[in-house]
């Protein structure tokens, strides 16, 4: 039985996604495409790609309990896309395919995927010439709520003030899982800086690239703060951007 918490997860990224396209400039034309989708999570993007037109989707994602979600609702709610969409267990860097896609999508799964040049490249490998990928990710971690809450440090800013060992230190006094580095919570830890340099030196070629994209007045803020050098860093809270195989 789908749980409650479940779909009202599933029902907000749906509103999600309507600002995931936005941002990207808009909806791609999905029509007769095979599209893969990187950390599906609980399956709403899969679902409006389907929608939209698209003659396969691909959701993978390395969360089983997610993914069982995604497979029940699919049957539950969607059974009329269910020749379009599969949900795969899959790690992009591991695991094989046995076809290339047209489009690759990927929302808000960056800040936390590690080894990121190594998944761009394997992206490359998996798209079609000329196939395009669609990402948006934040908040980054250097940014003012960059840990997630997962640091459980509550304060702005405080993830990046204080050194990871007392980090660490404080959270494996107060928790049962223990952790070694910060990355063992589900977080890259990668720069904005970092993040620039890992996609220019990519094989892709940047068709777009946008900042602090939010319909918040305090992004609006937050984005002027970012255009002052020494801040930039810090006042940068996501990246939406179009890849194009060349």
């Amino acid at each position: 039985m789908l749980s409650k918490e479940d779909l009202d997860y599933f029902n907000y990224g749906s509103v999600e996604n309507k600002k995931f396209w936005k941002r990207l400039r808009g909806r791609p034309d999905f029509k007769n495409k095979s599209i893969l989708d990187f950390g599906c999570g609980h399956g709403s993007l899969c679902i409006d790609i389907a929608k939209s037109g698209a003659s396969t989707v691909t959701g993978i994602d390395l969360n089983k309990n997610l993914l069982k979600f995604a497979r029940e609702n699919l049957d539950t709610n969607y059974n009329n896309l269910s020749e379009k969409i599969i949900f795969e267990e899959k790690d992009l860097l591991k695991d094989n395919f046995n076809k290339k896609f047209d489009i690759i999508v990927t929302k808000d799964t960056f800040e936390h995927s590690l080894n990121l040049p190594d998944i761009l490249n394997r992206f490359y490998d998996l798209l079609n010439d000329d196939g395009k990928a669609y990402i948006g990710f934040g908040p980054l971690y250097n940014s003012f709520n960059g840990d997630h809450g997962r640091t459980q440090l509550k304060v702005p800013w405080m993830h990046v003030i204080l050194s990871e060992k007392i980090i660490i230190n404080r959270y494996n006094k107060k928790n049962s899982n223990q952790i070694d580095k910060i990355e063992d919570l589900g977080l890259s830890k990668y720069s904005f800086k970092d993040y620039k340099k890992i996609f220019s030196e990519s094989k892709f070629n940047i068709d777009y690239f946008i900042t602090n994209q939010s319909d918040h007045p305090v992004g609006k803020v937050f984005n002027i703060l970012s255009k002052i050098n020494f801040l930039e860093e810090y006042f940068t809270f996501n990246i939406y951007c179009i890849l194009r195989k060349i």
